[in-house]
């Protein structure tokens, strides 16, 4: 790779593609209609992407039962936090830069919905109890106030093939999580033993069934 190949201004790119569709550009929304509402309450599955104040990226998935996400008016959605690793890139992320991108998605459905927006993190209890599950209610979740929503068309679903049972791989060619991530912290010298990876696979386990919620 050479510097002679890189493009590094808007004209370049530009110059490769062409305008964009007119549709393309009338599509976008700068709040929630009635198939985007339609959209988010089927949706158990969303990446939220963010940023730092020093640029540096991060994209984070958020999965719950049809609906988790709440629609609070026709511009603003809430996302409660579930418990996780306790890293807290994402919300982090907005403390220091509000600007978030969202992306919805629903299986079976090859079409998708993207939203832009600006997120505050909340701890309002009123919203808090409409996002319990199993009777445990979230510490605090985000809040995005939208200022873009338009759908997405199918070509990347359609070209991965992602909803086809056919292109579904078998999970044990690759290692466990644990496996993974255990060797990957492990210095050269001292791999982990096949009891630590047994210890790490039913830990993980054990914390699916414990600590989802």
């Amino acid at each position: 790779m050479t510097d002679k190949h890189n493009v590094t201004n808007k004209e370049q790119l530009r110059s490769n593609f062409g305008d964009p569709m007119e549709l393309a550009l009338l599509k976008e929304q700068n709040k929630l209609d009635k198939h985007c509402k339609n959209f988010i309450d089927r949706s158990p599955f969303l990446c939220i992407g963010t940023s730092a104040v020093n640029g540096k990226a991060d994209v984070s998935p958020r999965g719950d039962p049809p609906g988790f996400v709440k629609i609070l008016d026709d511009n603003t959605i809430f996302i409660p936090n579930r418990p996780g690793n306790n890293r807290l890139d994402t919300m982090t992320n907005i403390l220091e830069n509000p600007n978030v991108g969202i992306l919805f998605m629903i299986p079976g459905y090859e079409d998708a919905l993207r939203i832009n927006g600006s997120a505050t993190i909340t701890k309002d209890p009123e919203i808090l109890s409409r996002c319990a599950v199993n009777r445990k209610i979230p510490q605090m979740g985000i809040l995005v106030q939208v200022n873009e929503a338009y759908l997405h068309c199918a070509k990347a679903v359609r070209r991965s093939k992602l909803w086809d049972s056919d292109s579904r791989q078998d999970r044990t060619e690759m290692p466990t999580l644990a496996k993974m991530i255990l060797e990957q912290v492990a210095p050269p010298e001292e791999p982990p033993s096949e009891q630590d990876v047994k210890d790490g696979d039913e830990f993980i386990e054990d914390n699916y069934k414990t600590g989802l919620y």
